[in-house]
């Protein structure tokens, strides 16, 4: 291409450094001088490095009350303040999307990629159980919410047809974007950082479960189940809103660690009988993370576990499957897996973690996105990029763009 071309990065939110940060790093680990936009930031200082200095555009939300603590309960002004981002001047727009981050303005001359790691789910399929886990089943309040996830859900559909190119996290979302969407999406698995956590072949006895204690999550089937099973020992790492309930729920052979470090964390997962993982996700990152230490994985056979666990029917399985979201299930599960033990090779689990790296999303993404770019310009010359400016009344610590590059 014999033109510079500018690159817009839309996140929808800097709050932690979860699962959708770790694809935005890798973002900018292939587009290094890309402008980063997102609704709001708030993200730590000490979680900042990955960023490198570079500023961050933010919308009105960031100036409203309470954002810093309650910015998800601007969800009905969301799609009004990612549509105020001016994009205007970018060649290439990336969103990296679960909610809103797609939904921005972008024209035909403009190549709008979006990687989806789920359309909006509180706004379609799992509208009901949002609604229920919230109190907002009935009443006046839940009239009210419903009618607001409607309008979410119009302005969702429509905002799909601005995205030029579509990727899933896993062939489970690509399904979903075809449901909601109407349109076909690439799969590439996002990043999960293997090297973090290194394999470790001597087992001992006790299993490990690690989430966010909120409802979909199951956290506690999981308790409930190992309560039942007194001969067995399960430590719970995590925190969240149903903590009181899990603590109930435990007996003296369940251990609640909360909220851990990484080191602890990783420690867990490397020593570890098995993992025990009940949710049903988009994908999954802590089922990797626990495979790349060589753990074996019990998991609910729904969603992206399917996708990154190789259940019993494999020549070198990596975990257990159980069908449904029971108490029952899990504790027959484990039966099961104890059984069939002496099949799981920490080695051979190890192995086939390492097919999530980063270094291989970057390479599937870098390519995803040549070649679309190739296909919408017509161009066959290596690319090669120049930054919007970096003036806007929001940008934290704005400095002056330097010409960039797709990192090689």
């Amino acid at each position: 291409m014999n033109r510079p071309r500018r690159v817009a990065i839309v996140h929808e939110w800097l709050t932690t450094f979860g699962g959708s940060e770790r694809v935005l790093e890798q973002m900018l680990e292939v587009f290094p001088e890309a402008d980063v936009f997102t609704l709001v930031d708030f993200l730590p200082e000490e979680h900042r490095g990955f960023l490198r200095g570079r500023p961050v555009t933010t919308s009105f939300l960031q100036r409203l009350p309470l954002a810093r603590t309650r910015y998800r309960h601007y969800l009905p002004l969301m799609p009004l303040a990612v549509e105020r981002f001016d994009l205007s001047e970018y060649d290439l727009v990336l969103s990296s999307s679960h909610a809103v981050a797609k939904g921005v303005l972008t024209g035909p001359d403009q190549l709008h990629i979006c990687m989806c790691h789920s359309p909006m789910r509180y706004a379609w399929d799992l509208q009901h159980q949002y609604l229920r886990e919230a109190g907002l089943a009935r009443g006046l309040k839940g009239a009210a919410a419903s009618a607001m996830l409607h309008y979410m859900r119009l302005w969702d559909a429509r905002t799909a047809n601005g995205v030029d190119a579509f990727i899933a996290n896993s062939g489970f979302i690509a399904r979903r974007i075809r449901k909601i969407y109407g349109r076909e999406a690439t799969v590439i698995y996002p990043p999960v950082d293997t090297d973090a956590f290194p394999l470790r072949e001597e087992k001992e006895e006790f299993y490990v479960t690690v989430s966010r204690m909120v409802p979909y999550k199951r956290m506690d089937l999981i308790v409930e189940a190992f309560s039942r099973m007194p001969d067995r020992r399960l430590v719970v790492i995590g925190d969240g809103p149903e903590r009181g309930k899990i603590e109930a729920l435990a007996g003296p052979n369940v251990t609640l660690l909360g909220a851990q470090p990484h080191e602890v964390l990783r420690d867990h997962l490397q020593r570890a009988r098995a993992f025990v993982f009940a949710a049903e996700e988009d994908f999954g990152i802590v089922v990797v993370e626990a495979q790349a230490c060589g753990t074996p994985v019990i998991a609910y056979g729904r969603g992206g576990a399917l996708e990154t666990v190789l259940g019993p029917d494999a020549a070198e399985p990596t975990g257990i499957f159980f069908p449904e979201q029971t108490v029952e299930a899990i504790m027959e599960a484990v039966e099961r897996f104890e059984a069939e033990e002496l099949r799981f090779s920490p080695r051979r689990i190890r192995a086939h973690a390492e097919r999530f790296g980063a270094a291989r999303f970057r390479e599937e993404y870098r390519a995803f996105v040549e070649t679309r770019w190739t296909e919408f310009t017509g161009a066959t010359q290596t690319l090669r990029w120049a930054p919007a400016r970096a003036h806007h009344p929001n940008v934290r610590g704005a400095r002056r763009p330097q010409p960039l590059r797709v990192a090689e």
